[in-house]
C-alpha cells in the first residue's frame, strides 16, 4: 500500500515528466558513456548542490529576480523569449505568457541538470545550444540604448546572478547545505558552466561575487518587470515563496527594490515555512533519475580516457553564425 506522500510523490514526477522532462530533456545522456565524469563528477559539491531539484528551480527563480535589475537583461527577455505575448513585447507594459515562462524554466532546469550530470558530450551539446541563441540576442531598448548578449559585461553579470541565485537558495533550503570554504568549491567549480557560456574574468568564490554584483549597481534599475513581482497581494503559498525570492538578495538589492525584512524571529519563521514547502516537496518527489543515473555511470570509477575531455572546450568567437529558425530547428 502506498502511503500518502508516495501517491503525491508520484503525481509531482509524472506532472514533472510530462511538463518538463518530455520536453526539455531529449536528447540528454546520462546513463553512458561508463567512466564518462562529465564536467563535474563524483564528489564535486555541483553534483551536491544540484542533486535537490526544488532548491536548484527555487535558486534560477532567485537568480531571474535579480538578473532582471539590469534594464538590458529585462529587454533582452521580453524581445527575444517567450516570455511575454507576442503583440506586447514593444509595449512598456508587457503581458506575460504562462506558456512562456513555463518554457524559459523547462529550458533553464534541462540546463542546469544536464551540465551537472549529463555525459561531457551532453554538456558540451547543451552549452552550444546556449551560446548560440545568445548569439541571436542585439537589438534595442525602448530608451535607445543598444543590448548585445555576447557583451562580456553581460555575460558576467548574467553568470554572477545565477550562481548567487543557486548558492544563496541551496544555504538556505537544501536538506543538507555546505557551510564556509565548502560553498566556495561550488563558486569555484560552476565557473566551467560560465567560461562554457563564453563568460571572461568571472568570480570564483561568494565574496568574489558579492563585489561583482555590487559593482553593477551604478547600472541598474526597478524595471516594470522587477516592479510587478514585488507586489503584496500574491495568494499563499505564493506570497511566502516571492518573499523568499527577495530575502536572498544582497543587502543593496534588497534597498533598491525597498524590500525590508521583519525582525529576526519572523524572519526565521518564514523561512522555516518556505523550508518546508520546498522539502515537502523534496521528499515526495524523491532521487533526482539524473542524478542517479550519472552515479551508475561512473559507478565503476572515472575513465582516465575520458576524464581530460570533462573541461569545457569552447572558444570565444569559434561558434558557426546561424539563425534563430536554424537553432530552433537544430535544438529542438
Amino acid at each position: 500500500m502506498y502511503l500518502p506522500h508516495q501517491i503525491v510523490g508520484q503525481l509531482l514526477n509524472q506532472r514533472f515528466d510530462h511538463d518538463v522532462r518530455r520536453h526539455f530533456f531529449r536528447g540528454m545522456e546520462f546513463a553512458a558513456p561508463i567512466g564518462d565524469p562529465g564536467w563535474f563528477g563524483p564528489g564535486s559539491a555541483v553534483w551536491h548542490v544540484h542533486s535537490h531539484m526544488q532548491s536548484l528551480i527555487f535558486g534560477l527563480q532567485c537568480a531571474a529576480f535579480l538578473e532582471r535589475l539590469d534594464p538590458s537583461i529585462y529587454w533582452m527577455g521580453i524581445h527575444h523569449s517567450r516570455l511575454v505575448k507576442p503583440e506586447t513585447k514593444d509595449d512598456p507594459m508587457p503581458v506575460l505568457d504562462p506558456k512562456g515562462l513555463a518554457a524559459r524554466l523547462g529550458h533553464s532546469v534541462a540546463f542546469f541538470i544536464g551540465t551537472a550530470y549529463g555525459s561531457t558530450e551532453t554538456a558540451e551539446r547543451l552549452a552550444l545550444a546556449v551560446r548560440s541563441m545568445h548569439h541571436t540576442i542585439k537589438g534595442t531598448r525602448p530608451d535607445g540604448a543598444r543590448y548585445d548578449a555576447d557583451d562580456p559585461e553581460w555575460l558576467r553579470w548574467n553568470y554572477a546572478t545565477v550562481v548567487w541565485g543557486i548558492a544563496t537558495a541551496h544555504a538556505l533550503y537544501h536538506p543538507n547545505p555546505l557551510r564556509g570554504k565548502k560553498i566556495d568549491r561550488y563558486y569555484g567549480e560552476f565557473v566551467r558552466v560560465g567560461h562554457a557560456l563564453g563568460g571572461t574574468d568571472l568570480p570564483a568564490t561568494k565574496a568574489e561575487t558579492l563585489d561583482c554584483l555590487k559593482s553593477y549597481l551604478p547600472k541598474l534599475a526597478v524595471t516594470y518587470g522587477a516592479a510587478m513581482a514585488t507586489g503584496p497581494n500574491l495568494p499563499m503559498p505564493q506570497s511566502a515563496l516571492n518573499w523568499a525570492v527577495r530575502d536572498t538578495m544582497p543587502s543593496w538589492a534588497m534597498g533598491l527594490i525597498q524590500h525590508s525584512n521583519p525582525n529576526p524571529i519572523e524572519r526565521a519563521a518564514r523561512r522555516a515555512l518556505v523550508w518546508s514547502i520546498i522539502n515537502g516537496i523534496g521528499v515526495a518527489s524523491g532521487p533526482v533519475p539524473e542524478f542517479e543515473q550519472a552515479k551508475a555511470r561512473v559507478k565503476g570509477g572515472v575513465d582516465p580516457a575520458l576524464a581530460p575531455h570533462t573541461m569545457p572546450t569552447y572558444q570565444p568567437g569559434t561558434d558557426p553564425v546561424r539563425t534563430r529558425s536554424e537553432l530552433e530547428d537544430a535544438f529542438a
